[in-house]
């Protein structure tokens, strides 16, 4: 893996995804808790006009109502998706670099590039991402997949909004927070 951070190539790398008490975030392809309109409504607000990276299974579940303005597939076995809105990436380093194409030269410093998930793909970014917008759903759920585990140490709450379910915390790696 190179060492470089994705800021170095993009003005920010956000993981976004709704998250149970014990990290649950799927179970057989859906969610496990009850509908949060909330959630949703926010997080199409947040993705809408931004390039999108998931993976194959994750941009298959989403295939009827896809999110962002581009998706970026992370697919090892896929060479190319029907879609004329996305295109398949091989790997974490092909990802990054289609997704600062995709940026280009934009002066805005809130440009982002959001990892929608699943499971594998969250893990592969995380030591990547600048950010994580993450709903914490109330409860405790069973799935089969989950977010990966993070070190609080390094990383800072710097906004919170609670909704009837969820809170919604932004989370800034210590690094990049000022």
């Amino acid at each position: 893996m190179t060492s470089f951070k994705a800021s170095t190539l993009l003005n920010q790398l956000v993981s976004v995804a709704a998250l149970a008490e014990n990290r649950v975030i799927g179970n057989d392809g859906g969610v496990p808790w009850p509908d949060l309109p909330e959630d949703v409504r926010q997080y199409r607000e947040r993705v809408a006009d931004s390039p999108v990276i998931l993976g194959h299974k994750t941009f298959e579940s989403m295939r009827g109502d896809l999110p962002g303005r581009r998706q970026i597939v992370v697919s090892r076995t896929v060479d190319a998706v029907d879609d004329p809105t996305a295109v398949v990436a091989g790997g974490v380093d092909a990802a990054i670099e289609l997704a600062r194409e995709l940026v280009g030269d934009r002066a805005d410093p809130e440009t982002a590039v959001y990892v929608l998930g699943g499971g594998t793909i969250y893990e592969l970014f995380q030591p990547r991402v600048d950010r994580m917008a993450l709903s914490h759903v109330d409860g405790v759920y069973e799935g089969d997949t989950r977010f990966p585990a993070w070190d609080e140490v390094e990383w800072r709450v710097v906004g919170e909004t609670e909704y009837e379910g969820f809170t919604l915390r932004e989370w800034v790696r210590r690094s990049n927070a000022s």
